[in-house]
């Protein structure tokens, strides 16, 4: 749209961006990155400081026909949640704010400084305002879009029946709120999109709570031109026609697989039952989501949907209503389930081994009588907001609380406390899904990126536990993924000794750099994307790598490659990377939690294993098979080797892990080359 809407909370002042100047980035993460750097002149702030910049970034094919791919923002800034360093770090959400965005003229929004009351930012096509946010502020997220819902109605903007360019529209305003949660800084507070959208891994919703932000709100009533409309049309139909199911298909392995499901498929075990409506984001085809009859658990999916019945279904019995209604807690509050997931059953160990309870060492008065129903959250979320009695420790966060207990040290160690990478709960297993656990301890949280997960890991592991063979055997799952992954071309052996080689090195740099790119920053969703296996075609071969520059070229009328994509992801990365270094970072804090070296995944302890099999694809004696390797555990010396062998593969410093000269040159990044050696991060050469 060619314009960057920029906030200067402090003084008040309202100002733009010409997106032009960081064209060159495409959009989300890239852009978002370019911003943060050029704005922030000491990277090594703390997450609640006035220096502090959020970005807030769409994408070229926000608000179009891009299939999956037109509705996500990206935010970024310094984070509050990691641990034990407040990293540089990013999250994500979809629905419909970021289409809004552009319809009311912008690609995105730069966040500065710090109001001294309370206040929300109201933007009705080109006319911006700095509200009071008094009234709102206490409100949960839903009672704050629907008092801004209320307010803007009244003013005339929502009209009932209006075309779109004449001023006037019949949609709500697209609102990005925080809850009480991030009003009372805890390091986990999540950003709340209309029910169930939000970003929850990085404690965003915190700082801006810090800043006395409330909600952004975005009316807009203007249009998106497309390059080739014609083509973006024919796009989508080519990939709904040819890689999508059709409707009245049965979907095996449920809603997750391939690139397309019947609408409101996403369902997911325990989830209420009942009449239903398919929900999405704006442009998606797939419709991942779904609004019930009842209302419970509206718009709710994956990881927040079912955070608290996953961790001990059979000895809670699967109140899978009771898990409804904690999610809508979580929303309403905007707190990051994904902490609670991991951080419940920490908890309820502590407590069943006497430490932690009324009358234990950690004072803590909750209800654990009520464990499993919806109840104990919202006691749990209540006191982590009021940081009454033991949420005084949780608000910042639980590796620190452990920390605080004297408990962190032995806990880590015997996977008691489930934190894998950075203070982020463990999510998929490093010693298992290794790409996961590297990216994740290279960058600055929980990767939460899907695109080997689910061929790899899912697919076969359901299909055996299932008495059926994989949907695609193990050899042409690994030539699938070495041609849909150019020009790395990465082969897929999770074996024990493959894991630490250059092999292993070279599928990780082209994750790290497909997922900057393409994923990030054009912002195609995790849900649907990468397409490297798919059931739907005779061959089960996936769009990936022809899907993501067709549908992107179609849009924007660019003559940019797949290739392209990965080169630029990777510029991307490497920027990252300079801004962590400029942070502090350095190889030695590269390291996981201390039970990912000791404990199996087996382990069986609640909030730090996969309970039962894990077959990934391995190469032995020059064959490809699908074999288990959950009783293994990440061998210490051996990573620390294999990460000179991807710093060295990446161009960077194998002392340090910070990038040389040479690097960031290599990527016109000679500017954050020479920020580096201003403040002595700069390698120097052999």
């Amino acid at each position: 749209m060619g314009t960057i809407l920029r906030l200067d909370l402090t003084n008040r002042e309202i100002s733009t961006i010409d997106t032009s100047e960081y064209e060159e980035w495409v959009g989300g993460h890239g852009m978002g990155s370019a911003i943060f750097f050029d704005l922030v002149d000491d990277k090594s702030v703390g997450a609640f400081s006035e220096e502090n910049v959020i970005t807030m970034m769409s994408t070229p094919l926000a608000g179009t026909l891009a299939p999956a791919a037109s509705s996500r923002t990206e935010v970024q800034g310094i984070s509050p949640q990691p641990y034990p360093t407040e990293w540089f770090t990013r999250s994500n959400f979809g629905g419909r704010f970021s289409a809004m965005m552009k319809y009311a003229g912008y690609d995105g929004v730069v966040i500065e400084g710090k109001a001294e009351e309370p206040v929300w930012v109201n933007v009705v096509d080109d006319e911006v305002s700095f509200e009071d946010a008094s009234n709102l502020w206490g409100l949960g997220t839903w009672e704050t879009q629907e008092e801004i819902w209320s307010q803007i109605g009244t003013s005339g903007w929502m009209a009932t029946e209006s075309p779109r360019d004449t001023g006037e529209t019949t949609q709500k305003p697209a609102i990005a709120t925080i809850g009480p949660a991030g009003e009372a800084e805890i390091r986990f507070g999540s950003i709340q999109h209309d029910a169930g959208n939000s970003a929850g891994n990085a404690g965003f919703g915190s700082v801006l709570g810090f800043k006395n932000l409330k909600a952004i709100s975005f009316l807009g009533t203007g249009s998106i031109e497309m390059a080739n409309p014609s083509d973006t049309i024919e796009a989508r139909l080519w990939a709904e026609e040819n890689y999508a199911y059709g409707e009245d298909e049965d979907i095996p392995l449920g809603g997750f697989w391939g690139f397309g499901s019947t609408p409101g498929s996403g369902d997911l075990d325990g989830f209420p039952t009942g009449k239903a409506r398919a929900q999405g984001c704006v442009g998606c085809h797939k419709n991942c989501r779904k609004r019930y009859a009842d209302s419970v658990g509206n718009e709710s999916q994956c990881v927040e949907a079912v955070f608290y019945n996953s961790f001990d279904q059979a000895a809670h019995g699967g109140i899978t209503k009771e898990s409804a209604k904690a999610a809508d807690i979580t929303n309403q509050m905007g707190i990051n389930a994904y902490s609670l997931s991991n951080g419940i059953p920490y908890l309820e160990t502590l407590h069943e081994r006497g430490i932690l309870g009324p009358d234990g060492e950690i004072e803590a008065d909750l209800p654990w009588n009520m464990l499993g129903e919806s109840e104990f959250v919202e006691a749990l979320v209540e006191k982590i907001i009021n940081r009454d009695g033991i949420g005084e420790d949780l608000a910042e966060g639980f590796p620190r609380a452990a920390e605080k207990w004297g408990r962190f040290e032995e806990d880590i160690a015997d996977g008691t406390l489930g934190f894998q990478y950075w203070g982020y709960p463990h999510h998929y297993d490093a010693r298992t899904e290794v790409e996961w656990g590297y990216g994740s301890i290279l960058g600055a949280r929980d990767i939460n990126e899907h695109d080997f997960n689910w061929p790899m890991y899912w697919q076969p592991t359901l299909m055996y536990l299932g008495g059926a063979d994989p949907l695609i055997d193990a050899e042409t799952l690994a030539e699938y993924t070495m041609e849909a992954t150019p020009p790395h071309n990465v082969k897929p052996d999770y074996s024990d000794e493959n894991i630490y080689s250059e092999d292993m090195a070279e599928l990780v740099s082209w994750h790290r750099s497909y997922t900057r790119f393409w994923k990030q920053s054009v912002q195609y969703c995790d849900w649907a994307y990468t397409d490297f296996v798919n059931p739907n075609t005779e061959d089960m071969s996936g769009l990936t790598p022809e899907g993501e520059p067709r549908i992107f070229n179609a849009v924007t009328g660019a003559d940019f490659s797949f290739e392209d994509g990965i080169e630029l992801g990777n510029r991307i990365w490497n920027l990252d990377r300079a801004i962590w270094t400029l942070q502090g970072r350095h190889r030695d804090q590269e390291e996981f939690a201390e039970y990912t070296y000791g404990v199996t995944s087996k382990s069986g302890i609640p909030s730090s294993g996969v309970v039962g099999p894990h077959y990934m694809p391995v190469r032995k004696d020059g064959e490809w098979t699908y074999e288990d390797v959950s009783d293994r555990t990440i061998d210490k010396e051996k990573f620390n080797e294999w990460k000179t062998i991807y710093y060295e593969l990446e161009n960077w410093d194998p002392e340090t892990g910070w990038p040389t000269r040479d690097a960031l040159e290599a990527h016109d990044l000679g500017y954050v080359a020479d920020e580096l050696e201003a403040h002595g991060k700069l390698p120097q050469e052999a």
